[in-house]
């Protein structure tokens, strides 16, 4: 099944399968629509569905926004380097990055660096301005490095 992998497919059959990739590509799907995709009857579509979200394979629904339309199409990658990688350390600096809208992702990274983040400013002046006043100081930082985007070349979370 494109776009969906892993061991999952070991404790979900081809109809299960389907159903997520038919959802991962249309949240607002009717389970009519659904289940004449799967072919199955509505009501066994609709019991499979509940099941794939009560066993955590469909974690929830959402609505995309475009956000170059809102203006946020300036995208940074900043590596992070923590000065302590202790336990509580980690946490603290979980908690406060959490916190932060502009931080559309957050990676703990194995190799030279602590964490990766994906960042999306305005522009280059709110980046500057978010690195200096914020990242920056988020508890244990000790270095940071950014990368940025020149042009999103695939992009998943975003329609095509």
């Amino acid at each position: 099944m494109s776009g969906i992998g892993g061991n999952f497919e070991e404790n979900l059959d081809a109809i299960d399968q389907k159903i997520l990739q038919v959802v991962s590509r249309d949240a607002r799907i009717t389970v009519t629509e659904l289940s004449d995709q799967v072919g199955l009857s509505k009501t066994l579509c609709h019991t499979r569905l509940r099941r794939l979200e009560k066993d955590g394979y469909i974690l929830g629904y959402r609505a995309l926004l475009d956000p170059v339309k809102l203006g946020l199409d300036h995208i940074a990658f900043v590596e992070v380097k923590l000065s302590d990688t202790r336990a509580a350390a980690l946490k603290k600096f979980n908690v406060a990055v959490r916190q932060l809208p502009q931080v559309e992702q957050c990676h703990m990274i194995a190799g030279g660096f602590d964490y990766l983040l994906k960042v999306r400013t305005h522009d280059i002046t709110a980046y500057r301005n978010l690195l200096g006043e914020v990242l920056s100081v988020l508890p244990h930082v000790s270095q940071t490095s950014t990368y940025v985007v020149m042009e999103a070349v695939k992009d998943s979370s975003v329609l095509e």
